[in-house]
C-alpha cells in the first residue's frame, strides 16, 4: 500500500512537471502492453506503439519536448523502425528515445535460443567428421525443429565487393562466435598458381575462378564437406577476398575457386596466403561454429567459462531508419545481433546518437547518407543507382563519381558510442556538397571503435568520411587488419583521435588513407596519436597520401612505432607537415614522383585526374578561391611533386626521409625547413608509459622557438560515457 501511494504521488509530480515544462514522457517495457497509455506504471510494449504516440502528440503540440524511455530488457526488432518528419523535434525540444536511467536496454535483430536446446551430438557420421579430441564437447541445435528456416547465404566478400548483409551468425554470451576455419589464427601459403582466373580489374567479366596448389595435408579431412570457402590475399596485400571453392583435387593438391578475385591469383609474396572456412571438420576451438543449411542444424563449440545465452541474427534491414527527420536523439541503447546495420540516417538535421553501443552486427554500426545498389559484377569502378538504407557498391561508385552527394543531411552528431564486433566497418558518414563546398558539419566524437572487420577486411574501415566539412574528433580506433579512416572529399577535420593497432595485416595501406583525386584539398589531420601501426611484412603508413593526393595539413600529431614508412606522399602537392613528433620508427617520410613514372597515365589527356578536376570545375569558384594553387594543376610542371612542406617537426630515433627509389630531388619535391633530430627520450614527460607530452624545458623550444607543443592530454576520448 505504501509503495502504491509513493508511485501515485510520483506520477502526479511527473505529470505536473511535464505540464508546466511543456514535456511529455512515454514509457516502454517488455512487460507492458500496447493497449496501455504509455505511463510509467502502464507502459507500452513496443517501440512502434511509442513512435505512434510521439507522432500523435507532435500533431497537436509541436513545441513540446517528447521523450520515450525504455525500461530494462531486450526488444526484438523484426522490421526497420522508421522515423521521419512527423517524429521530428526542434532545436529547443528534440524527440528523445532513451534507456530509463541506470537500466540496460537492448534492441536486437535476432532471436534467443534456450540454452537447454543445445544438446550433445549422437549421430556417429557427424562425430566422425570432427577431430577426435573435441567430439564430446560440440553441441548441436536443431534449427528446423524450432521453426528457424532463414539461414542467409554465404557470399564472396573482400576488396571491391559491395557492403552486404551477413548470413545468419551465432552469438553466445553476447559475443560473436567464429565460423569454423583452418588454420585457426593464421594463413597458409599459395604454392603455385595454375590459373589466375578472370581479372575483373582488367574488364574481364567472364567470371572464371582461379586454380592453385597447396602443400599441406589438412584438406584431406574435408572430403565430406559440401560448401568450402577460402579467404586471403590472392594478388595484392591491400586486397583480401573470400570466394567459394568449386573443387579440391586431393591427389594433386589443387584448389579451384568458383568465383574470380579482383586482380586474379598470384604467389611468391609473403602475404600470398589463404585460409579455409565453413567447415564442420574444423570446429576445434571454443567459439567456433558451423551451420548445416541442408539439414537445418547448428553445431558449435561453447565458449570458455560456460554457456549463458545463445542468439542467432535474423534482421537484414537497418534496425532504425531516420529519413527526413530532424532533432531526433537516441541515447544509452545497445543495438545488437542483426545481419544489417544499426542506424541509418538520411537528410534532415541535427539528429544525435549518444552513448549507444553497436555490437554483433553484420554491417556498420551507423550509416549517414545514401549508398549505391550492389553491382551485379565484381567491378573496381562503375556507376550505380543511389539507394537508401544500403551501402552496397558505394566505394566502386565513388571511383567514377567523385562528387556523389549522399544526401546525408547536416549537423548530425554521433557521440560517446561504443562500436565493436561489426562485420563491415564502424561508421560510414557523408555530408556536404563537393560542387559548392558547402559543409555537412556531421560529427563523430568521443567514440570507441574497434574489431569492426569480422566479415570484410579491405577498406571497410572504422570511419568512412566523404563529402565536405565533416569532423572526426576525440575517438579511439583500433584492432583492425586494414585502414582506420578512409577519406574522400574536402575540408574534413580529423583531430584528437587515438589510432592504434591498425593495418595489422596486409601491405600497401595506411591507417588514414585517401588518394587519386588532386581536387580533395582542404583536409586537416591534427593532434592525433598514431601508435603501433602495421605488421612485420607489409609496407604500412600512418598517413597515406596515395597516387597524387594533395592539399592536406598535418599538424601537431604524435607518431610512435607508426608504420614502416610513417608518411607516404605518392607524387602529390601542397601537403604540409608542421609541429609533429615522430618517435621510434624506421622512416618518417617517403616521397616519390610516381606521376612522372609508372603512374603517369593518371595525368594524361582524358585521364582520371582531368576528369576529376573538371568534375568540380576547378578553375572557377568556389575551388579557384578556396584552393588557388589547384587552378594551374596541369600547367605547373604536372606530375612533379611540389610545395610539400616538412618543417618544425621533432624526430626521435627516426630516419627522416627517403626518395622512394627514384631520382632524388628534395628541393623540388618538398620544402624541408628546420626540424629537430634527437635520440634523447628524456624530453618527454614519461617515455616508458607513452606519455609523449613535452617537458616545458625541452631543448626543442629553444632550437625551434615556433614549435607548438602537442596538447597530448587532450587526445583520445574525453570525459566518461
Amino acid at each position: 500500500m505504501k509503495k502504491t501511494l509513493i508511485t501515485i504521488i510520483l506520477s502526479l509530480f511527473l505529470i505536473n512537471t511535464f505540464a508546466s515544462s511543456g514535456s511529455v514522457t512515454f514509457y516502454v517495457s517488455p512487460k507492458g502492453n500496447d493497449t496501455n497509455p504509455g505511463s510509467i506504471d502502464k507502459p507500452f510494449e513496443s517501440i512502434q506503439r511509442a513512435r505512434k504516440a510521439v507522432s500523435e502528440t507532435l500533431k497537436t503540440k509541436n513545441d513540446t519536448k517528447v521523450t520515450v524511455l525504455f525500461r530494462q530488457g531486450s526488444y526484438r526488432i523484426d522490421k526497420s523502425i522508421e522515423l521521419g518528419i512527423t517524429d521530428s523535434g526542434n532545436e529547443n525540444h528534440p524527440v528523445i528515445f532513451g534507456a530509463y536511467p541506470d537500466e540496460a536496454v537492448s534492441f536486437t535483430g535476432g532471436i534467443s535460443i534456450p540454452v537447454k536446446k543445445a544438446r550433445n551430438i549422437s549421430d556417429k557420421n557427424i562425430l566422425n567428421r570432427l577431430v577426435p579430441e573435441v567430439r564430446g564437447k560440440i553441441l548441436q541445435v536443431d534449427l528446423k525443429a524450432l521453426g528457424i528456416k532463414n539461414y542467409g547465404t554465404l557470399t564472396p566478400r573482400g576488396f571491391g565487393r559491395p557492403y552486404q548483409s551477413a548470413p545468419m551468425e551465432l552469438f553466445c554470451n553476447q559475443t560473436a562466435m567464429k565460423l569454423s576455419r583452418w588454420p585457426n589464427d593464421s594463413l597458409t601459403r599459395i604454392i603455385k598458381v595454375l590459373d589466375k582466373g578472370s581479372i575483373p580489374r582488367n574488364d574481364d567479366f567472364s567470371k572464371r575462378g582461379g586454380k592453385f596448389t597447396y602443400n599441406v595435408d589438412r584438406p584431406d579431412r574435408w572430403k565430406s564437406a559440401k560448401e568450402v570457402w577460402i579467404s586471403g590475399f590472392f594478388k595484392y596485400g591491400y586486397a583480401d577476398d573470400a570466394v567459394k571453392v568449386a573443387n579440391i583435387d586431393f591427389t594433386n593438391k589443387t584448389i579451384t575457386t568458383l568465383q574470380p578475385t579482383m586482380y586474379g591469383f598470384d604467389s611468391g609474396k609473403e602475404f600470398h596466403r589463404w585460409y579455409a572456412y565453413n567447415l564442420l571438420e574444423e570446429i576445434d576451438q571454443p567459439g567456433e561454429y558451423f551451420i548445416d543449411r541442408e539439414q537445418g542444424k547448428l553445431y558449435f563449440f561453447p565458449p570458455e567459462g560456460g554457456l549463458n545465452s545463445v542468439e542467432l541474427s535474423i534482421l537484414e534491414e537497418p534496425m532504425v531508419v531516420i529519413e527526413n527527420g530532424s532533432n531526433i536523439y537516441f541515447r544509452n541503447i545497445t543495438f545488437e545481433c542483426s545481419r544489417g546495420m544499426g542506424i541509418y540516417i538520411e537528410k534532415g538535421n541535427n539528429n544525435r546518437i549518444e552513448n549507444c553501443t553497436f555490437r554483433n552486427l553484420g554491417q556498420v554500426g551507423i550509416c549517414v547518407g545514401k549508398g549505391v545498389a550492389p553491382f551485379d559484377d565484381l567491378r573496381h569502378a562503375g556507376t550505380g543507382k543511389p539507394t537508401s538504407r544500403v551501402l552496397g557498391s558505394i566505394l566502386a561508385h565513388f571511383y567514377n563519381n567523385t562528387t556523389f552527394n549522399r544526401e546525408a543531411g547536416k549537423g548530425h552528431v554521433i557521440s560517446g558510442c561504443h562500436i565493436y564486433n561489426t562485420g563491415t566497418g564502424g561508421i560510414s558518414m557523408g555530408g556536404g556538397d563537393r560542387l559548392s563546398l558547402e559543409s555537412g558539419n556531421n560529427v563523430v566524437e568521443n567514440c570507441r571503435i574497434h574489431d569492426f572487420n569480422r566479415l570484410d577486411r579491405s577498406y571497410k574501415v572504422g570511419i568512412n568520411i566523404d563529402g565536405v566539412g565533416n569532423i572526426i574528433r576525440h575517438n579511439e580506433i583500433y584492432n583492425c587488419p586494414g585502414s582506420a579512416i578512409l577519406l574522400h572529399g574536402n575540408n574534413h577535420l580529423i583531430e584528437y583521435n587515438n589510432i592504434h593497432h591498425a593495418v595489422t595485416d596486409g601491405d600497401d595501406m595506411g591507417a588514414i588513407y585517401y588518394g587519386r583525386d588532386p581536387s580533395e584539398f582542404g583536409n586537416k589531420v591534427q593532434y592525433n596519436f598514431f601508435h603501433h601501426i602495421g605488421n612485420d611484412h607489409g609496407v604500412i603508413m600512418a598517413v597515406y597520401h596515395d597516387d597524387g593526393a594533395c592539399g592536406m595539413q598535418v599538424t601537431g600529431n604524435v607518431f610512435y612505432k607508426a608504420g614502416s614508412k610513417t608518411v607516404m606522399i605518392g607524387g602529390g602537392n601542397d601537403n604540409t607537415y608542421k609541429y609533429n613528433i615522430f618517435i621510434d620508427q624506421k622512416l618518417a617520410f617517403h616521397l616519390d614522383n610516381r606521376l612522372m613514372r609508372w603512374a603517369k597515365n593518371l595525368i594524361e589527356e582524358g585521364g582520371i585526374y582531368q576528369k576529376r578536376l573538371q568534375a568540380v570545375n576547378y578553375k572557377n569558384p568556389p575551388y579557384s578561391i578556396a584552393y588557388p594553387s589547384l587552378v594551374n594543376y596541369f600547367e605547373d610542371n604536372v606530375g612533379m611533386p611540389k610545395r610539400n612542406y616538412i618543417q618544425d617537426n621533432i624526430f626521435v630515433n627516426v630516419q627522416m626521409i627517403s626518395n622512394g627509389g627514384a631520382e632524388w630531388s628534395g628541393a623540388e619535391w618538398s620544402n624541408v625547413g628546420r626540424n629537430y633530430h634527437t635520440c634523447d627520450t628524456s624530453i618527454f614527460v614519461d617515455f616508458e608509459k607513452m606519455n609523449f607530452e613535452l617537458k616545458p624545458n625541452a631543448e626543442v623550444f629553444k632550437l625551434i622557438p615556433k614549435f607548438k607543443a602537442v596538447p597530448f592530454n587532450k587526445i583520445g576520448i574525453q570525459g566518461t560515457k
